[in-house]
């Protein structure tokens, strides 16, 4: 059975000292080798030795030392030594240390005294500590504070042993006395910590007392004040209103410890409007006078559960959290935008918006390497406000088509991304869109940036001008045809020739691209994916961003390039009257069509062209050579009526996703409300009466009423021992973010007593048992409940198992009893989350760990077979319903999810329809640990057969 520690001390095991060396140092006179030789003795006691010889040794050579430190290492060595026998009785020996303790608490050196008064709060042994009572007190009027506060603690410390209060009879009364008298603060904070833990009822009137004085009070003093008004007002809310306004007078101490702890509390104990603004605003003034990056985070958690419980509250108070940008550090950054962008309201959405700007200009002029990423944040800020404030869209559009050339590619995208939606929601900005983007296309320097503003140009060109000047800059930014010259292919093949092995290699390069909806396909190397280090080039009027991205070898923007220039001469032949015009584009366009295919079959560069490519390019020659009604249906409304589609199925899931958020729960029936207009207001403050309201109002929602599903409560208990055994125990899981809590009940089945009965856990995983459950005495046929904690570091399938010991009267050796295993389940700590395709093709990319876990299942409709998966693990699917409409005999779907740990779970599941009905194929799952990774696995491979 394992000790209580209350010592640790880090310990090199590669030189274990001997116990005669350690006996000879101690014999010795020189005291620095004897502090060495106390220092090695207690280290190897804290390590498992018993050292039994060195007992005397230490009372002889030891005890008598007049040297501090000597005296101090043997105060620790005699904190961990064993003072009782096998049955709990005190050692005889002991005896001989308790003279010492007494002259120590009598010694005229202060430092002594005090910390024998401090070791003698680690003493539990009552024998040893019963002698030394009546020095102890004395302590309590000795001149120096150092003493008087480590008596105080003594005092507390024997109160609360087992026997304490008959060793202790007046011991309130006692500290009650010191605390009206003293001044030290230090110690008057620990006399009032004995109140409040041993006599709660003298602590509060001591409170209450002294109400006008409590600001005047030193910091440690204030801290307790504040856990006696946690504590006091938890058991009895009716009294909450008395010590609100002691919390309220606290906002002003100048201490930032106080006002935190003041502002916390507050918001615990009342829902009153003021005070609610009180701790806001308390939390604010700490988020920008405090310049330690964990406060600031620390601060922006608890604004943003302020923000949750209480929106009204934190919309005014949105410019104070704002100014939080102002930190250089990007998780604080990320925090404070997270939490602004849920308190946006007509009323300040103008004034956000502005000071968004104005930190986006500030990006372009700051050195800060992470001014890319900052800036990408606060495009897809504004972005997020344009789309539910279409109104401020006019004014912050054309700045952000300046970041179109962004050397960050990721903010480019979401640039153009924001352009492309605008362009569609706002008909009214469309023509000056597409006057800025025409004139500054060749700026952009990445094929992605690329493809998108190109399909922009194509779809939004509309009127005779906008489409010859779109076409002017495409054949611009291309440059002169042809795009190589025959000398540069001569050379090409001569070069080819000389090393046809290292080219067939550069050919033959392919790897798997994750698709947009998580499938595999193969590409070729030379082509871009979402996540390989974009090609960019320098955009400039001279040599065209098309052309030099071409010559890179992306024939992918080579095809969106014959798209768009496609789409822009069916537009020109409805708008423009002249024939000859038409043609002449026409046949321009041809010749660019003709010279991209020539560039992709020539040896001028690495990698020929992609067969799909090829085929768009061919298609886009077929089409501008022979159009019909149906084709330029296809080609000029098709395409955009399938993006405003897009647009508003995204629109109507975040609607549904905020109306599921909104849902409250609602009173029972029959249950009380009370009516406040009718309550009596006699000397009740504004903030009183406020509290009062709104607890009404929480009780008349349902606010208090926490829906304890009693079929699922058990649904957690577990059998640990079978109906048979000598002892029946079972187990309800509790498990709550990163602690497991056991409540276990153990029933003695026999009819005789069972002694010494203990509760041994022993953990697998990454879970931690954080203290032993101690021994009980189970009388015939009696039961006992027995908590266990348990701490948890990970996302993990964790395992904990054990047995229970005991002793019977008439058995001499111990019995166990072996339990059943408790396997803590990973659906307790993944919730479904919410990200982009971006960011979650990026993470596919990036997490080193995949599972692959093949499809068996006896479910034979690919939908229901995705939504038992998503109910089995607990995830969002991230693919939209609308994607997966429709019978085609396959499904590929994202889901995701994040821990509590703030670890991202990606699965990705593609299944096909066999022709015998069954369902075939792999669900993928990818994490950065190889914990979620394979429970994830193992839990698909446990639930995905379905059916039962």
């Amino acid at each position: 059975m394992e000790k209580s520690c209350t010592l640790l001390i880090h310990f090199d095991k590669g030189t274990p000292a001997i116990a005669n060396e350690i006996k000879e140092a101690l014999e010795g006179n020189d005291v620095s080798a004897k502090v060495d030789a106390m220092k090695k003795a207690i280290m190897l006691l804290l390590n498992g030795e018993t050292l039994p010889q060195l007992f005397i040794t230490i009372v002889r050579y030891v005890l008598p030392s007049e040297d501090h430190t000597v005296q101090k290492l043997l105060l620790l060595y005699l904190e961990i030594i064993e003072k009782t026998d096998a049955k709990g009785r005190v050692l005889p020996e002991m005896i001989l240390i308790c003279q010492n303790l007494r002259n120590n608490l009598q010694h005229p050196n202060e430092y002594i005294r005090g910390v024998t008064l401090r070791f003698l709060c680690r003493l539990n042994e009552t024998e040893i500590i019963e002698p030394l009572i009546p020095s102890v007190l004395q302590n309590l009027e000795h001149r120096h504070p150092f003493i008087r506060r480590n008596a105080i603690l003594a005092v507390m410390s024997i109160y609360k042993l087992p026997q304490g209060d008959q060793l202790l009879v007046d011991a309130p009364d006692m500290i009650e006395k010191v605390l009206s008298t003293e001044q030290d603060p230090s110690a008057k904070r620990n006399a009032f910590l004995m109140l409040f833990t041993c006599a709660q009822e003298r602590a509060t009137n001591y409170l209450l007392n002294h109400v006008d004085r409590v600001s005047e009070w030193g910091e440690l003093l204030q801290m307790v004040v504040l856990e006696l008004i946690r504590k006091v007002c938890r058991t009895n809310r009716g009294e909450k209103a008395k010590y609100i306004k002691i919390i309220i007078a606290l906002l002003n101490s100048p201490s930032t410890a106080v006002i935190y702890e003041c502002a916390g509390t507050l918001v615990s104990l009342s829902s009153a409007p003021s005070a609610i603004k009180a701790a806001a605003n308390t939390y604010c003034q700490l988020l920008l006078s405090q310049s330690d990056n964990n406060v600031k985070l620390i601060v922006l958690d608890r604004l943003n559960e302020l923000k949750s419980s209480h929106r009204d509250v934190m919309v005014d108070l949105i410019m104070d959290v704002l100014r939080a940008l102002s930190s250089p550090n990007l998780d604080i950054q990320r925090k404070t935008l997270d939490i602004v962008l849920e308190l946006i309201t007509p009323r300040n959405i103008n004034e956000v918006v502005l000071l968004l700007k104005k930190e986006v200009v500030k990006t372009q002029t700051g050195e800060l390497e992470k001014n890319g990423e900052y800036r990408q944040m606060l495009i897809q800020a504004i972005h997020s406000c344009a789309i539910k404030f279409p109104e401020v869209a006019s004014t912050v559009v054309h700045l952000l088509m300046d970041f179109l050339g962004d050397s960050n590619v990721a903010s480019a995208i979401d640039v153009v991304v924001f352009v492309r939606e605008i362009i569609e929601t706002n008909p009214k900005l469309r023509v000056s869109i597409i006057t800025r983007l025409l004139d500054t296309f060749y700026q952009i320097r990445a094929a992605r940036v690329c493809s998108c503003a190109l399909w922009i140009i194509g779809e939004y060109c509309l009127s005779l001008s906008e489409v010859e000047s779109a076409i002017a800059t495409i054949k611009q930014c291309l440059g002169d045809l042809p795009f190589y010259s025959a000398s540069e292919e001569g050379e090409a093949t001569d070069a080819s020739k000389k090393t046809p092995q290292a080219s067939s290699i550069t050919i033959s390069s392919r790897r798997p691209a994750v698709l947009a909806d998580g499938t595999y396909a193969t590409q070729s190397a030379a082509s871009e994916t979402a996540f390989s280090p974009p090609t960019i080039v320098q955009g400039s009027l001279a040599s065209g961003n098309l052309r030099s991205l071409l010559l890179t070898g992306d024939f992918f923007l080579g095809a969106v390039v014959a798209c768009t220039l496609t789409k822009l001469v069916l537009r020109l032949e409805e708008v423009q009257p002249s024939k000859v015009e038409v043609n002449k584009a026409t046949t321009q366009t041809l010749l660019i069509l003709v010279s991209m295919l020539q560039l992709g079959q020539s040896h001028v560069l690495p990698h020929p062209i992609d067969n799909d490519s090829y085929d768009r390019i061919v298609l886009c020659m077929r089409l501008l050579c022979n159009t019909s009604d149906e084709i330029r249906k296809i080609w000029l409304q098709s395409c955009r009526q399938s993006f405003v589609k897009m647009l508003s199925d995204k629109q109507l899931r975040e609607t549904e996703e905020l109306k599921a958020k909104a849902q409250v729960s609602h009173a029972q029936p029959d249950d009380l409300i009370d009516f406040y207009h009718l309550k009596s207001r006699k000397g009740m403050s504004q903030l009183e009466l406020e509290d009062e309201v709104q607890d009404d109002l929480k009780r008349a929602t349902g606010e208090f009423v926490k829906d304890a599903d009693d079929a699922n409560k058990l649904n957690r208990i577990l059998q640990l021992t079978g109906f048979s055994d000598p002892v029946y125990a079972e187990a309800y899981v509790t498990v709550h973010h990163y602690d497991i809590v056991l409540d276990v009940t153990v029933i003695n089945r026999t009819k005789e007593t069972l002694q010494n009965l203990c509760l041994e856990l022993a953990t697998m995983g990454d879970l931690k048992l954080v203290e032993r459950p101690q021994n009980y005495t189970l009388a015939s046929e009696s039961s006992k409940q027995i908590k266990a904690n348990i701490k948890v570091s990970s996302t993990e399938t964790g395992v904990i198992f054990g047995n229970i010991v005991y002793e019977t009267s008439n058995v001499l050796e111990r019995t166990v009893v072996v339990l059943n295993d408790i396997h803590i389940d990973i659906m307790d700590y993944i919730s479904p989350a919410v990200c982009s395709d971006t960011a979650f093709r990026t993470m596919w990319a990036e997490f080193e760990w995949e599972n692959k876990v093949a499809v068996n299942t006896v479910i034979q409709d690919e939908k229901e077979f995705l939504n038992h998966i998503i109910k089995s693990i607990n995830m969002k699917c991230l693919t939209a319903p609308s994607a997966l409409d429709g019978e085609c005999g396959f499904l590929a779907a994202n889901l995701y999810a994040k821990s509590v740990f703030g670890e991202d779970a990606l699965v990705n599941l593609s299944i096909e329809k066999q022709a015998d009905g069954k369902l075939s194929g792999y669900i993928r799952i990818r994490s950065k640990t190889q914990g979620i990774a394979l429970s994830l696995g193992d839990k698909i491979t446990l639930k995905q057969k379905g059916g039962s």
